[in-house]
Order: structure tokens, then sequence, then C-alpha cells
């Protein structure tokens, strides 16, 4: 049901209408307290790591975006497989809500507690359980994190390379079909995830999925649950496929004259086949606003983030193409960083660009877009969502894994002020209209939880519908995070 064009004719409006009227029925439903016979049964089996504590509750109910906190009644921290199935059980059982918990780095509300219900904080699950160096894959429980499972295979000559920017747990990331800079080349987490092991909602242990690297052997469970974001089971360990670390890495900085200049030249990179690691996009505002951030003194004008994967010469001819195809366009001063030090400084200034955004407006919290487009489309895309942008008093800047044709708007928005909320709601809905104009996505990784519902009719159509089945079908009771992705 998407729009053939982008505009303010009937059909834009129509969209926008529609999404206004579900956006008024997406309350939180009533919630029940907690049965006295769980929370028996819960405290028992986990004595002090079953927690009521305001604080705790709290801290489990807010995620990094500016939706508001809504707490679970209760936090069970499991340690292992066996703990979450029988904590599944206990809770399937009286038909209370359950809602998986990692690091709470995800960015439109997944870890609400939208029904209350036992949040199940998996973040003490992080053992490294095996690495396999000759097979390139490994099996972590799901609160390992990408930074510590990295840090782990530092003497392998192995890495993995999905980087979201937050240290995000890596069942977390399964649950999200997370991405972000190094998708370009080594592809999101629906092409890294070999295998799982599932709780369900009536607390049985599934292993699904296998490390063969590939199998006609019935449905493909496995990316089923990649994406799923905790609606279909908790995910409590993860087998991932690794890659060799390269024998030489470059990256580099290179401000350009226009938007159009930089990401054409974009476009043009990936059409010709440059097998880039890392091509992100910056906005000048945003340029700004990471200078401040993170000390640096980066030119005002829209910038590309590169880095080059491969043997020196390999790199070498990389680098050679890009810059070709970066003069072409008109710019000129790339800035390089080849050791380690320099590279990580480099990375950690665009991973701190949504921070850098918050840190212009004090109390200010971060409402992020996720949009992505066929590459051929991205150029458009942006240039007209930069006008919308203009004509805006919020601040706000743009951020893009670029490379696959994903990109993010950031608003800051003061959470107690409905009308820059509105406004910031009002901006994202063009952007997503347009994105699915051009045969594009509502989101390109953050996932949908409860903040990205609105748009999946639109976007899905009728496919809707059998996600809905499937919902039913694993999960009758509606007792696995309620409330995000489908309504039933």
């Amino acid at each position: 049901m998407r729009a053939a064009s982008f505009g303010a004719g009937p059909a834009f409006a129509f969209f926008l209408t529609k999404v206004a009227v579900m956006r008024s029925l997406s309350q939180s439903a009533p919630r029940d307290p907690l049965p006295a016979a769980l929370v028996g049964t819960l405290a028992a089996l986990l004595g002090e790591r079953f927690s009521t504590a305001t604080a705790v509750r709290e801290q489990h109910g807010r995620d990094e975006s500016y939706h508001p906190s809504m707490p679970p009644d209760a936090v069970a921290f499991a340690r292992s497989t066996e703990e979450v199935a029988a904590i599944v059980t206990a809770c399937a059982a009286h038909k209370v809500p359950i809602i998986p918990f990692g690091t709470g780095t995800s960015l439109e509300g997944h870890i609400a507690a939208l029904r209350g219900g036992v949040c199940i904080d998996v973040s003490a699950m992080n053992a490294i359980l095996e690495v396999r160096p000759a097979d390139m894959d490994v099996t972590v429980q799901a609160g390992v994190t990408r930074k510590q499972l990295n840090a782990h295979l530092r003497d392998t000559g192995l890495f993995f390379p999905i980087d979201p920017g937050a240290d995000a747990s890596l069942g977390g990331m399964t649950a999200t079909r997370a991405s972000g800079t190094n998708a370009v080349r080594y592809g999101t987490m629906r092409e890294n995830v070999l295998a799982l092991s599932v709780v369900t909602p009536e607390g049985r242990v599934v292993k699904i999925g296998g490390r063969a690297r590939k199998s006609s052997a019935g449905y493909d469970l496995t990316r089923l649950f990649v994406g799923s974001e905790g609606t279909l089971g908790v995910i409590t360990e993860v087998t991932l496929r690794l890659h060799g670390i390269p024998e030489k890495i470059v990256s580099a900085v290179c401000p350009f004259p226009s938007v159009r200049a930089a990401v054409d030249t974009v476009i043009a990179t990936i059409q010709i086949g440059v097998p880039v690691a890392r091509i992100e996009f910056l906005n000048a505002r945003q340029i700004l606003a990471v200078n401040a951030y993170s000390k640096l003194d980066y030119a005002a004008a829209p910038t590309l983030f590169f880095e080059f994967h491969g043997t020196p010469d390999h790199v070498a001819e990389q680098v050679r193409m890009v810059q070709d195809l970066a003069a072409d366009q008109g710019a000129a001063g790339f800035r390089w960083a080849e050791t380690p030090e320099e590279r990580d400084r480099l990375w950690t200034a665009r991973h701190n660009a949504f921070y850098a955004s918050l840190a212009t407006k004090a109390g200010g919290r971060g409402f992020s877009s996720d949009v992505c487009v066929p590459i051929s489309r991205l150029t458009e895309c942006i240039a007209q969502t930069e006008e919308d942008l203009a004509r805006s008093a919020l601040f706000t800047s743009i951020v893009g894994h670029v490379g696959d044709g994903n990109f993010h708007v950031i608003f800051i928005v003061d959470p107690e002020n409905p009308a820059e909320i509105e406004e910031a709601r009002r901006l994202n809905d063009r952007i997503v209209a347009r994105a699915l104009a051009m045969d594009g996505t509502c989101t390109g990784e953050h996932g949908v939880g409860h903040g990205k519902m609105d748009f999946l009719e639109d976007e899905h159509g009728e496919a809707l519908d059998m996600m809905r089945k499937i919902k039913r079908a694993l999960d009758p009771d509606d007792i696995m995070n309620p409330g995000k992705i489908v309504r039933l």
C-alpha cells in the first residue's frame, strides 16, 4: 500500500492522518499487580536477583530514546538458559507479560513494559561459551556485548564486525536485527547469526539454526527470530559468524561542497563496486556538534567518513578510486588515520554523534529517525529531508550509514514540551512517508518497538496480517513483549 510518489497530495495526507489516528490508540493498557504466587515463586528461585525496587524497575523501563519510562512490575536477573526457562514458565502459568532486557540501548521503546509484567535481565549471562577459529564462528550467551567479544577475540586474528555504535548486548543486537557502520561490507545481524537458543512463551528451550554455512532443511526459523524484538521468545545463546582481521586498515574524513556532492560520491562508490568497509555521512550541523563534543576541528561542511580493509595493495587501490570519485564532486582535503589509536579517535567521534547532539540542549532527549531507501534514491531523499529540516526550529542533524542507503535524523527535544515532541513526530512522519514512497523502509536498523508500529501497515500491507498470525501461533497469550511490532 505504498504511494506511487511523494508529495502533499491526498495519498500523503491520508498516510499522515492514519498514523495520527493509530498513534492515539497506542496507549498502554491498564495493568494488574503481579500475582502473589508468582512473586513467591520467582523470589524463591532467584533470591536477591529478583527485585521490585522502584529504582531497579525505573532503570529497566527506559531506553536511550525520548520515549517515557514504562517500568515493569519486577526485574528478574537470570544467569543461565535454564533460569530463563523457569522464569518464563512461571510467568506463563499466570499469563504475566515478559520483557527481555540486555543493555537498554534501544531507541524505539523496545523495553517499555506497556502492560507491566516481569523484565528478564540477561546482562549477567555474559559467558563466551566457545570460540572455533578454524570454523570462524563463536557461541556466546545473550548478555555478552560486542566490545567484550572483540576484546576476547583479539589474539585469534578474528573479529565480529557488526558495530551499531553502542556497546549493545549480542542478544539484543540479534533481537533488533542490528547493523551499523560496517554493514555495507559485512552485512547485518541477519547475515552473521548462524544459530540460536530460544526460550519459547511456554518455557521450552529450543535450539534453531546450525553451524553449517548453508542449509535447505525446513523453515528458516533463525531468520524469524533475528529481528523479532522479544515478541516470540527470549534469546539466550547466539552462534555468530566471525571474520578475519584485515591486514591493512585505513580510515579517512573528507568534507564536500554540498550534501548532493557527498551522497553522489557514495552512490558512485557503491555502484562501481569499491568494497569500502565503512562509509558514513554527517551533515554540517552534525559536524559542528561533533567538533564541540569531541574537541575536534573538522570543517563545518557535509562530510564523509571512510574506512578501507584489505591487503596494502588492495587498500591503496580502493583509496585511489574513492579519491578520484570525490574529486569529481569537488571534494578535497582527505584527512587520514592509519594507526589503531587514530582510527579509534575518528570512529569514537562518529559513534558519539548522538551524544554530541544531546549535548546541544541541556536536559534534551534524542528522537532519532531511521529510514533506508534504495541507493539510487538516497541523494533525493536526503536533499528533500534537509529542506524539511531547514524550516523547523528544532535542533536537527543527519547522520547515516549511507553505503547501504540508511540515514538518521536526530531531533533533540525537551521531553516535557509536547509541542517539541509533536514537531519531531510531524517531521519524522514526513521522512517515513518519503522513504516508503521511494520503496524504502521505516527502519533500517533500530527496529520497530512500539515507536514505529504505526508505519508498518503502509509498509507491509497484507504481510502484516501474516506477522500477526505467526505471533498468535507462537505466543497465543501475547505475553512476550506485548505491544511491540504488531497489535493483536
